[in-house]
């Protein structure tokens, strides 16, 4: 039953782990904290902002929310990637599993029940 589902509570060590999980997606995918709040359509390319935004997504449906919306950004990129050749890097199909691999292996580092 979805209703006795213990439901997650936004903490500051689940805002960390992701400010931190972002930071290094992008370096993998070789883009900018820029790009993803313009693919986004955020007001501003601030953390601050980025994170307030995925709060809302977590909120609404924890963690898997917040996966979903980064692969979904990691796709609109991996289909614009043909002219933009100096980046580099791209990531195959895998890159989503990964990325949600490593979102599981930080959220066992969490003690939820602080």
């Amino acid at each position: 039953m979805v209703s006795s589902m213990r439901k997650e509570r936004w903490s500051k060590d689940i805002e960390e782990d992701l400010i931190l999980l972002i930071k290094d997606w992008l370096r993998q995918t070789g883009k900018t904290q820029s790009e993803l709040c313009h693919s986004l359509n955020l007001p501003s390319a601030r953390m601050p902002t980025l994170i307030e935004y995925l709060k809302k997504d977590f909120c609404s449906g924890g963690i898997p929310k917040i996966v979903n919306r980064l692969c979904e950004v990691e796709e609109l990129w991996k289909n614009n990637a043909g002219g933009d050749m100096k980046k580099g890097l791209e990531l195959n199909s895998s890159g989503q599993l990964d990325l949600l691999d490593e979102i599981c292996e930080d959220l066992s580092k969490i003690n939820f029940n602080n």
